[in-house]
């Protein structure tokens, strides 16, 4: 086990292409950080040049005490688990996890130890002998992480190991490396564009955008107090709805006074917005035309628009009753309110 730091690391590509831009990150020893953010953020080539698979243009990467800018991939102590699964499909289960020991001159009962304990903690055990075909996606995926966990490395680096797999086993792989994680204590690094993904697994979050860093905290940090407007629509679905203070169509009061001066942008949260309530006053309060009703379940999604055409969704508990057309008045308390300046960056208020 080991932490991770980053300092100022760039990567410039010819052309004169910057696509890391100064990203410093302190990575705790044993903790899972996980890198998230849009497609073409930079979250994979900032895992790459972590794993060195990807030289840097600039800054100093750190693994444990040792900078690790000059070392190859296999000086670095670490493992990796793709995408893609990369597993050789003429070896069994178990070569495929004794192969990169075998390399490395470990004895032949120290991989059997490994690979024992390995294989019963991700639960393929009955699998050892098979080979790749023979495995669904979910079991070749947990090959994978065998074959990294058997490594024993300071580190894991985790590159959208969950893409390729269906919703369902989705959700059980989430658990299943949230509880191997824990249980291993391994620093490790997960690359994901999946928000909800990032949320259920990480002690940390960095919101990647254009090769910068947004945000960094835990999950309820990020998903309670977005630093801007960019982290306020990535992280939570549906997204927060961003509205124009400027001829906004919605009105505030209740005795409070939550427009601070300089406000552009007021923010509020599907899962906070209720139907207003007569005798019940609310903080912001709006009368909405329905557009559309997305029944996800226990929940109903319901679009429409404010008198001035802005978009907005609110979420009400069961299955709406509200036809299409319909005119509805909601609300949201005070302590729902997120504010934006005009740089899209969050306002401190006296409530928050």
């Amino acid at each position: 086990m080991a932490r991770i730091t980053l300092n100022d690391v760039r990567k410039t590509y010819g052309g004169g292409v910057e696509v890391i831009k100064g990203v410093s990150l302190e990575i705790a020893d044993g903790e899972l950080l996980v890198l998230v953010g849009p497609s073409g953020c930079g979250k994979s080539t900032l895992l790459r040049m972590i794993a060195g698979l990807e030289g840097i243009s600039s800054g100093e990467i750190s693994i444990g005490d040792r900078v690790v800018n000059e070392l190859e991939p296999s000086e670095r102590d670490i493992a990796m688990v793709f995408q893609n699964y990369a597993l050789y499909p003429h070896m069994t289960v178990r070569q495929n996890l004794a192969y990169g020991l075998k390399n490395r001159n470990t004895p032949k009962d120290e991989i059997e130890r490994r690979i024992v304990k390995a294989a019963k903690s991700l639960e393929i055990e009955p699998f050892l002998e098979r080979k790749p075909r023979q495995l669904s996606g979910g079991q070749r995926q947990r090959v994978a992480m065998g074959r990294a966990i058997v490594r024993e490395p300071a580190a894991f680096l985790f590159d959208e190991p969950l893409s390729n797999l269906d919703a369902k086993l989705r959700v059980q792989m989430r658990v299943e490396i949230k509880r191997l994680q824990r249980a291993l204590a391994t620093t490790s690094v997960y690359v994901t564009h999946d928000q909800m993904e990032a949320m259920t697994l990480a002690d940390r979050l960095v919101v990647l955008n254009g090769g910068h860093i947004e945000q960094v905290g835990t999950p309820i940090e990020l998903y309670e107090k977005p630093a801007t407007t960019f982290v306020a629509t990535f992280i939570g679905s549906p997204s927060m709805n961003l509205l124009e203070t400027s001829g906004s169509g919605f009105a505030l009061g209740n005795g409070a006074t939550p427009l601070p001066s300089g406000t552009a942008t007021l923010g509020i949260r599907p899962e906070d917005l209720h139907l207003a309530e007569p005798g019940k006053p609310d903080a912001f309060t709006a009368d909405v035309r329905v557009g559309a009703v997305e029944l996800v379940g226990a929940e109903s999604y319901v679009h429409g628009t404010l008198p001035n055409n802005q978009d907005i969704v609110f979420r009400v508990p069961g299955r709406s009753q509200i036809a299409i057309d319909a005119r509805v008045t909601i609300g949201a308390a005070q302590s729902a309110l997120h504010f934006f300046d005009k740089s899209d960056k969050r306002m401190a208020t006296m409530a928050q």
